[in-house]
């Protein structure tokens, strides 16, 4: 007779083992219409599998957001089906949900195109229509050996081979169409609804293994209904005409190229950009009390040992082995990050309470090796520069430091451009260094901080460093998309390999809290998201090119040379266009250019002594005397710091 405990608190009993389906129509028909899926104890299932003791019941319904991964996984079977009905002889091998859709890889002698995706399409929702109930069977890895060997169903069959002993073997019926699935799934193909499409297909090795047989990926995407995907195609059609790789080439702000595969080659207006971000955050962490230090390139593996890095860290970084004069071979690595010679400069000379905390930042020129798949534009790359920073403090420090750094980081968000951000919590990752004791104390040091600092976060469990729990600063962009891009680590355990220690007040000694801190992350990364923020439109004061002065005839160069004086006198980064061209030319040129400000003179400017101005991409103008141009042109383009 089991009692199933409501959200609500409220129980209902029953006189025997009752299904999902049972309890939602007990409750009501509204609920019984809308429910998809049921959390039993914490764990999904689906809603005709059985309760038969005592449980916490929750209904899973379309508005919940883990509706989201039930269409997708369930639409990842139905294109499997449309597939198999549409091509007969393609195997099937996997097809899980992922972030915002699913994919489905195929064994096919032909490879898909994206041609196929109308007819699987509407095959698809022939099938959703359909509304076949998924059907739950458990079964013995024999049985379900033989029925996949005989379907021809290699890659299934190999799948459940290697399943570990004892695990129980489930398939999903949909109508006549069956797949080896853990589940749950939702009621049958109807509940997927039509708000899907299909994207693109790629090539991916069988288990991502170079050596084995290279499948057919159809990926899509799913959601809950037409609104929101409409939405999603919205936004990746702005995220294409927004991606930083076609406006940096369209800008000439940098290249890439094969022979330094992850590095970036900074043209001049892409490292003027680079040099306005670097001198504003530069500025405001002198202002918090930061001290800037400079650190090596090379760092013999010794230090890395002692670290930690060497074990937890090495496929990731550069090796360089040399033999020095006593001919011995030395191992070097090109730092992957800076926090180890941090640490060497806190141990350099006697430290005392009365010196904490101290802050040490570095803008530190970092290598790490990234498969070449993995590259990005400016967004993933080998070679970056941390806007890296650690602070050396007692414990009692901690929650005044969190504080500190949380304002600082939002301030300088604001700045930037982003109106809001959210925190995640990251705590111990199943590979770590150090005791469960100071895990303990560092997870709970870090939640008290945020209690203190009023820090609200969601928590992202085993995702913290190897020496620490972090938090991560997610950033929301123009598009709605996220980026993690600030972290703060509480590590007790780097102080202590490295020897960290400082005298406190009462003459004992102690080992120091390091607080890791960034905020942009890399200067790559981050510049590659404000290109996309802003779709290559910066605010004046981080533009490379502020303002351009043009001609509209040859008779007004000289004047405009003296305004373009006055203007870079003044401090403004502008450039000249004398060319020969019509100004509906030049104006085209630089909308594209993406420059904020056009100062427009002709003869008329030149004898009155005043610029147009036209703020691109717009059309209005105004005409002001030059100084009174040169003024309200310098006011915009100072960075917001220095104008408070």
């Amino acid at each position: 007779m089991p009692a199933i405990t409501l959200p609500d608190g409220s129980v209902r009993s029953f006189d025997g083992p009752v299904t999902g389906t049972q309890v939602a129509a007990a409750i009501g028909p509204g609920l019984a219409k809308a429910a998809l899926a049921m959390v039993v104890d914490g764990q999904m299932q689906d809603l005709a599998r059985t309760i038969e003791a005592d449980a916490a019941l929750r209904f899973v319904t379309r508005k919940d957001p883990e509706a989201l991964e039930l269409i997708r996984h369930d639409a990842a079977h139905v294109l499997a089906e449309a597939v198999q009905e549409l091509f007969p002889g393609t195997q099937v091998t996997i097809g899980p949900s992922i972030e915002n859709g699913f994919y489905y890889d195929f064994a096919r002698n032909e490879p898909f195109t994206p041609e196929d995706f109308a007819g699987i399409e509407a095959k698809m929702r022939e099938i959703v229509a359909r509304n076949a109930a998924f059907e739950r069977i458990v079964t013995s890895r024999h049985e379900a050996m033989a029925l996949f060997a005989e379907k021809g169903e290699k890659y299934k069959v190999e799948l459940i081979q290697d399943l570990p002993q004892g695990e129980t073997i489930t398939l999903y019926k949909q109508g006549d169409w069956i797949d080896l699935c853990r589940g749950p799934h939702m009621r049958g193909t109807g509940d997927v609804g039509t708000a899907f499409k299909l994207m693109k297909v790629a090539g991916a090795y069988w288990r991502g293994d170079h050596r084995n047989a290279m499948l057919s990926r159809i990926y899509g995407t799913a959601w809950r209904d037409q609104k929101e995907l409409d939405a999603h195609l919205h936004q990746l059609e702005e995220a294409e005409r927004r991606d930083h790789r076609k406006i940096g080439k369209e800008m000439d702000l940098f290249h890439l190229q094969e022979e330094a595969v992850g590095s970036v080659f900074w043209h001049p207006k892409g490292w003027k950009l680079y040099r306005n971000i670097e001198a504003y955050m530069r500025r405001r962490l002198d202002a918090a009390g930061y001290q800037e230090v400079k650190t090596p390139q090379l760092v013999d593996r010794k230090l890395w040992e002692a670290s930690g890095h060497w074990e937890n860290y090495r496929p990731h970084m550069f090796i360089a082995t040399v033999e020095d004069e006593t001919e011995r071979e030395r191992v070097l690595a090109i730092k992957p990050m800076n926090c180890p010679c941090h640490v060497q400069i806190f141990n350099h000379g006697l430290r005392s309470y009365r010196e904490l905390p101290m802050r040490l930042a570095e803008f530190g020129a970092c290598h790490r090796f990234e498969p070449s798949g993995a590259l990005h534009g400016i967004m993933r790359v080998r070679a970056f520069t941390q806007d890296d920073a650690h602070i050396f403090c007692e414990e009692h420090q901690i929650a005044e430091e969190t504080a500190r750094f949380v304002a600082l980081l939002a301030g300088i968000y604001r700045d930037l451009g982003f109106a809001d951000f959210r925190v995640k919590f990251s705590d111990r990752p199943e590979k770590r260094a150090g005791t469960e004791e100071s895990w303990d104390k560092a997870e709970e040091g870090l939640k008290e901080a945020c209690r203190l600092a009023g820090v609200e976060y969601e928590l992202n469990p085993g995702e913290g460093a190897f020496y620490g729990p972090k938090l991560e600063f997610v950033l929301r962009d123009a598009i709605g998309r996220d980026w993690q891009c600030g972290t703060l680590q509480v590590d007790y355990v780097l102080p202590e390999r490295l020897g960290a220690e400082y005298v406190a007040e009462d003459g004992s000694r102690r080992r120091p809290v390091m607080l890791h801190r960034a905020i942009l992350g890399s200067f790559e990364r981050f510049l590659g998201i404000l290109i996309e923020q802003h779709a290559g439109r910066f605010p004046s004061w981080m533009a490379p090119v502020q303002v351009v002065v043009t001609t509209i005839v040859s008779d007004a160069d000289d004047y405009a040379r003296k305004a373009a004086a006055e203007l870079e006198k003044a401090g403004v980064a502008v450039s000249l266009d004398l060319r020969n061209e019509k100004i509906n030319r030049k104006v085209v040129d630089h909308i594209e250019q993406r420059v904020p400000v056009l100062a427009v003179v002709g003869r008329r400017e030149a004898e009155e002594g005043t610029l147009v101005l036209r703020r691109l991409p717009g059309r209005e103008q105004e005409t002001m005397p030059l100084a009174d141009a040169v003024a309200l042109l310098k006011a915009e383009a100072t960075p917001p710091d220095l104008a408070r």
